[in-house]
């Protein structure tokens, strides 16, 4: 029914290495030659075909796999710098557009500011300066009297027709002039000032200086603005500014200063 194995008698030498197998024979075309097999021919092949693959084609076949891997990472890697820069653009993007709205917001404010200044000092009119001189017709007068240390005494200085005393009673009037038409309270109530003689004594000199004020303001003006008082502290303020000039024959001795309504 089917495949038949002959046997054949055969030695052994009690070890199956020693085995003479040269006369078995197989069924299905297989054969034992000097105690090895012999493979069928499609067997044979297949040997070679399976020798050939594990030999030289899985080789190729690994490699092709390594290099699938590498260029899947590399795909991979090229992908996310692909990402990482889209996101860095638009970050840095945003962050110029945020700068060069702050820049231009303060650009703006500043510009704003500017402005607003620019258009208070031309528009702003201070309500202290907007006054009618014409109506300022109450006159007001303070006398006193100071020393010129620095001032050499002569016969001339007690004659105010002589040139000598005429030329030091100018300087000084200049001097209390300016003292008082720069004084932001006083100088526009301020109309003169008049040496009025010089005396021995390292020179003294005494002096006359006239305020005028309007009628309807003149209780209020002679309590604080032009009070004694106030026309007094401004002198003397003045004078502490000056500083000690030996050299100069106007200085004035702050602590010879005097004054006092006229009456």
């Amino acid at each position: 029914m089917g495949d038949s194995i002959e046997l054949e008698p055969f030695r052994t030498n009690g070890s199956h290495r020693d085995a003479d197998l040269s006369g078995v024979t197989v069924a299905g075309n297989e054969e034992f030659h000097n105690g090895s097999r012999t493979a069928p021919e499609g067997e044979a092949l297949l040997s070679v075909q399976t020798s050939n693959s594990n030999g030289a084609s899985i080789p190729s076949h690994n490699n092709r796999i390594a290099g699938n891997q590498n260029g899947s990472t590399h795909r991979e890697r090229s992908a996310v710098c692909m990402i990482k820069e889209e996101l860095n653009e638009v970050i840095c993007g945003k962050v110029i557009r945020l700068w060069m709205i702050i820049v231009f917001l303060v650009l703006l404010i500043v510009g704003v500011v500017i402005l607003s200044l620019f258009l208070c000092t031309v528009i702003y009119e201070d309500p202290d300066e907007n006054f009618d001189q014409a109506s300022f017709t109450v006159p007001l007068h303070l006398n006193g009297s100071f020393k010129l240390p620095n001032m050499v005494f002569t016969d001339d200085l007690l004659t105010l027709s002589s040139s000598e005393s005429q030329d030091r009673a100018r300087q000084l009037e200049e001097k209390l002039t300016d003292l008082y038409r720069s004084s932001p309270a006083l100088g526009r109530y301020f109309s003169a000032a008049e040496i009025l003689a010089f005396r021995n004594g390292s020179v003294i000199a005494d002096y006359k200086l006239t305020f005028v004020m309007p009628e309807e303001e003149q209780d209020l003006l002679t309590s604080f603005t032009l009070s004694r008082n106030m026309v007094f502290n401004v002198f003397r303020q003045f004078l502490y500014e000056q500083g000690p000039l030996e050299s100069d024959p106007m200085y004035i001795d702050v602590s010879s200063l005097r004054m006092f309504p006229s009456r």
